[in-house]
Parts: structure tokens; C-alpha cells; sequence
């Protein structure tokens, strides 16, 4: 036997079941509640939830003296109120119809009662005891047959008084227990296999909508309704929609500025996923590794392959002992392929107009005067954050950095400030300091030799680190730059300690190509065309601009320069 056969049998005789118990309901429905309150049913209605203008209204008049009257009001009263079997059928409508807002919950019976009064127009509801007690009664009853995740009720001690309190309704699996009783008191075939889908759709965790479950087609119709937009809120939509098109739409001068920016020699190698040309020739399942960049183990004496691949690969201090394998790249065999090819620039365009040669000069940052060096439109700074760790060079404190005079140096511009995970918030701190306002940030993403995602960092207490993060500040109106060409994310290989990515200085050129543009705490290796690099590591001092000259030779006079002359090609 199929085993879906078993489990449609199995459903059938729940089904069958379930109609068993609705059949005991009626019949439960056809016999009137007329039997007379207890003396515990009367303690239970004293702590019942009923306001003051409620007790005055119903029952001022009874005393000692009408104690015959009363009981016979009682009795005809009793044959007209609805019995707790009504009381659930109105409380199902009630909240399968949506009538009650969720934003309401919770909420007390005699709350319920009162909107079940006012709701209900076929059938009067006084409000009596009896009322009240039907209705707790019918409440308590449903919650044992549905369970707490479709209806959740509590008694809470408001006062000298306990109180029954409707803490929450699920409108949505309640829509699916309608439909599914609906289907045992059918004899329609059709309805029972809709119920059987139903079971199955819930079984498999799909959501399916109230609408979808009830047949009342008029409040579908209402809800479509609602749920349409109005004349004006189309329209508002259909122009905002349409200015979004207009904006995201390059302008011409947009395309000219990228098509500037391009490469001209598609100068550009991938390097291979497989990383050696062994491997790759064995996935490939050919003779002849692919044309992509490869690499080769660098198998010396002491190098143990069972140990595998050095952590640090290039970047290892100790390469000359480590008994881990290193690599190198292979390139040797297909060099004859790449004769055309020519070396990718720092930055893949040629600036709008000539820059000036490479200037630097070597000072203590700390100590230097700012204010000789004129304006510039871009600051890059790598500070040596004191992060607690043997570096090979020294460190500023936090005081120190906030003291430098970087507001000197720009009216208008953008500075690039890197940091370090626990100088995150200092560098922002820093910014506002020296007059800028936070605009955007950079992430390296760090890579190793072999082109993959760095997992033993040198840097980091808790987690090693694998990015770097560098502030973006603005300061001003800066003017003349090319705003969304690139993206906040860079990805490098790693190399020296504290070196950063080439690849800001090509971002920093394409955003603001042919302006001024000086680094703070640089070496010699970032020294660049068009770039003005102040550190303590660096070569002495060059000089091309002789404005800058004679101000740096008024200023020190102790240790003067020479103003280096230009290239014959400048």
C-alpha cells in the first residue's frame, strides 16, 4: 500500500472523527441551558467583570421584598438569552469577519459583550449574569478546542476582582479551523476535498490568506477594494516613478567621464581558481594550463608538504626557516603570449591634464607647519594608531592626533582617513575636530598571495581581522570631482606592514583628477604623480612648485631645499 494511501486514510478518519464531535455540538445546541445558577456560579458572577452603571441598571431593584418577581424576571429572561453554544458561533463571526482590531488586545468579556450587542441585530443579547457567564463559558470552551496559538485567554486579578481576559486571537488559523469545520457539516464532497487540501497546505508551511480560505465573496470584494491605490496616490506614484528614471539616466557628460576612465589596453589578467597549472591541467583535463595567472610551490630543504600552506604565504617573517610551503608565480612558460601586452598604470586613464612629478618632503608630522603647503582638494592619511602592538615604526596618541592642524590645509575638499578597529570612533571624533562632517566610508577587503580571503591576520584581539576601514570626510563645497564612479569596497592583496591597496590612489584620481592631493604618515613606495607625500621615512625633500619652495625655506631656515626642476617633457 502507497504510504500517501495510509495518510489520506488516516486523515479521513479524523475527519470522520471531528464530524462525530460537531454532530454531539448540535445536538449539545438543541438542548437550552435552563437549569437555575448555583450558589458557586453567584460567587463566580461577583467577581465578574461588570461596570457600575451595569449592576445599577439590571439589578437596583432586587431585594427581599421582590424575591418572588425576580425569580419569575429570571426565568423568562433565561429562556431568551443565548445559550454558550451561541456564544461560540458569535464569537467565531465575530473575529472571522475581522471585526475586532488586533491593535485592541487584550480585552475583557464584558467588553466583548458590549461589541457582541451592538454587532448582532438578529438576535437581542441582554446583559445579565447569565449573559456574561454564557460568554466566559463559550470563551473557555473555545480555547480548549482551538488550543492557546489560535485563541489565548487568562484570568488576571484587576482589583478585589478576577477578571477573564482575551490575551490574543489568531485571525489567520482561524480562517482555517471555519473552513475546516465548514467541510464536516457539508455533505458536499467538494467541500471536503477543499478542507483536505487545505490540511495539506498547512502541513507543508505554506501561507495561504484568509480570503483564500472563506467563501464570503463580499468581503473579498471589500478588501480588493481597500487594498487598491486611489486616483491620486497613482498618479503621485507614476511621476516619482518616472523622476527615478530620469535620475538613474547617465547624461552625456556622465558617459564621456567613464569612457575617459577605461582602459585602453584591456591590460587586465585573471588569476586561475586552481591556483597551480598542475592542478588546473588536471581539472581542465588537458595538456595545456589555461591562460589565467598561475602559481608554483617554492619547495626548498626544510619545507614540510605534510604541514601544508604558511598562513602568511608572502607576507611570512620567517620564509628563510618556515617549514610551510610558500608560493611564487609561475608565469615563465607562456610569456611569449603577453609581448603585446603592456603594464596596467596606477590609474587606468590619463588625467585631463599633466600633473606634477612626485613631490615629498620628510618631516615630523607632528611638529610641522601645515599652513606653508597651500590648499589641497584631497587628504589621504594613514595614521600610526597606538594599537597596542610591536610595529616598525612609532605611534601618536589620541592627543596627538586631534592636536594636528589638518583644518590648514583644505577649505573645500575630501579627506580619506584610515583607522583601525579600535580607533573607529577616535577617527571620527578626529573628523569633526578638524572641521569635517562624516560623508561615506572605505572597506579593504584584504587578500593573500594566493588571491583568497585572509583567516589568520596579524591584527585583531577577539576575531582576526580581514578588512580595514577608511573614513570618508567633506569639508566645504569641494567643486570639479566625479561623483559614483567607483564603489565603497576595495580588494587587495596584503603586503608590508601597514601598506595600503594601490587601488585607492587610481579611486582618488578618477574622483578627482588633475587637483592637488596630499598624503599624511606616507613612505616612499607611496609616493605619486600629482600626489605631495609627507612622513618621516621618505627621501629628504623634492619640491617642484616654488611657491611651497620659499614658504618651506622661510619657515626653516636651519635646514633649507632646493627647488627640483621639472622634467623637459613637463
Amino acid at each position: 500500500m502507497d504510504p500517501s494511501d495510509e495518510n489520506k486514510v488516516t486523515t479521513l478518519e479524523e475527519l470522520k472523527l471531528l464530524k462525530n464531535k460537531l454532530q454531539i455540538r448540535r445536538d449539545r445546541f438543541g438542548r437550552r441551558d435552563k437549569d437555575t445558577i448555583n450558589e458557586s456560579e453567584s460567587s463566580f458572577f461577583r467577581n465578574a467583570t461588570l461596570s457600575a452603571g451595569f449592576k445599577n441598571e439590571h439589578f437596583s431593584q432586587v431585594g427581599p421584598s421582590s424575591t418572588s418577581s425576580t425569580r419569575t424576571s429570571s426565568s423568562e429572561s433565561s429562556s431568551k438569552e443565548p445559550s454558550n453554544i451561541e456564544y461560540e458561533k458569535l464569537v467565531r463571526d465575530y473575529f472571522t469577519n475581522n471585526l475586532h482590531s488586533k491593535c485592541t488586545f487584550p480585552i475583557e468579556t464584558y467588553e466583548l459583550l458590549k461589541r457582541l450587542a451592538t454587532w448582532q441585530s438578529v438576535r437581542a443579547i441582554p446583559f445579565t449574569k447569565t449573559s456574561l457567564y454564557n460568554l466566559e463559558k463559550a470563551l473557555r470552551t473555545l480555547s480548549n478546542i482551538w488550543g492557546p496559538n489560535v485563541m489565548l485567554i487568562k484570568e488576571k486579578q484587576i482589583g478585589k476582582s478576577k477578571k477573564l481576559v482575551i490575551e490574543k486571537v489568531d485571525i489567520e488559523k482561524l480562517g482555517v479551523i471555519n473552513v475546516f469545520e465548514s467541510s464536516l457539516e457539508s455533505d458536499d464532497p467538494s467541500m471536503l476535498d477543499k478542507s483536505l487540501q487545505l490540511t495539506t497546505s498547512v502541513n507543508g508551511n505554506k501561507k495561504r490568506k484568509i480570503e483564500d480560505l472563506t467563501d464570503d465573496t463580499a468581503l473579498k470584494e471589500i478588501n480588493e477594494l481597500l487594498d487598491k491605490p486611489s486616483f491620486k496616490e497613482v498618479e503621485e506614484n507614476k511621476s516619482l516613478y518616472e523622476l527615478c528614471i530620469m535620475l538613474d539616466k547617465k547624461s552625456s557628460k556622465d558617459k564621456l567621464i567613464i569612457e575617459m576612465f577605461r582602459s585602453t589596453n584591456n591590460s587586465f589578467r585573471e588569476f586561475c581558481v586552481y591556483g597551480t597549472k598542475v592542478d588546473c591541467r588536471k581539472q581542465r583535463r588537458t595538456n595545456r594550463a589555461c591562460h589565467r595567472l598561475h602559481f608554483r610551490p617554492m619547495l626548498r630543504s626544510h619545507t614540510e608538504l605534510d604541514l601544508g600552506d604558511c598562513s602568511y604565504l608572502n607576507t611570512c617573517h620567517r620564509m628563510d626557516t618556515c617549514k610551510y610551503v610558500h608560493y611564487e608565480l609561475d608565469d615563465d612558460e607562456e610569456r611569449w603570449t603577453y609581448e603585446k601586452r603592456r603594464q596596467i598604470p596606477p590609474a587606468v586613464f590619463t588625467p585631463p591634464k599633466k600633473v606634477l612629478p612626485p613631490q615629498w618632503i620628510n618631516c615630523d608630522v607632528r611638529k610641522f607647519e601645515f599652513s606653508i603647503l597651500g590648499k589641497f582638494t584631497v587628504i589621504m592619511a594613514d595614521p600610526p594608531w597606538d594599537i597596542h602592538m610591536t610595529l616598525p615604526y612609532g605611534t601618536m596618541t589620541d592627543d596627538e592626533m586631534k592636536a594636528m592642524a589638518i583644518s590648514d590645509l583644505q577649505d573645500d575638499g575630501l579627506i580619506f582617513l584610515w583607522v583601525t578597529g579600535r580607533a573607529m570612533e577616535l577617527g571620527r571624533e578626529c573628523l569633526a575636530i578638524w572641521g569635517y562632517d562624516r560623508a561615506d566610508e572605505l572597506v579593504w577587503i584584504k587578500t593573500n598571495q594566493l588571491q583568497r580571503l585572509i583567516r589568520t591576520g596579524r591584527t585583531g584581539h577577539w576575531l582576526n581581522h580581514s578588512k580595514e576601514h577608511c573614513l570618508v570626510g567633506i569639508k566645504g563645497n569641494p567643486e570639479g570631482l566625479n561623483w559614483g564612479l567607483d564603489c565603497d569596497v576595495l580588494v587587495g592583496e596584503v603586503r608590508e606592514t601597514s601598506r595600503k591597496p594601490d587601488e585607492v590612489y587610481g579611486l582618488i584620481d578618477r574622483l578627482a583628477p588633475g587637483k592637488r592631493k596630499l598624503e599624511i604618515f606616507g613612505r616612499q613606495h607611496n609616493t605619486r604623480p600629482g600626489w605631495m607625500t609627507l612622513g618621516n621615512q621618505l627621501d629628504d625633500v623634492r619640491l617642484y612648485e616654488s611657491d611651497v619652495f620659499e614658504r618651506f625655506n622661510e619657515r626653516y631656515p636651519e635646514k633649507p631645499c632646493r627647488l627640483t626642476q621639472l622634467p623637459a617633457d613637463y
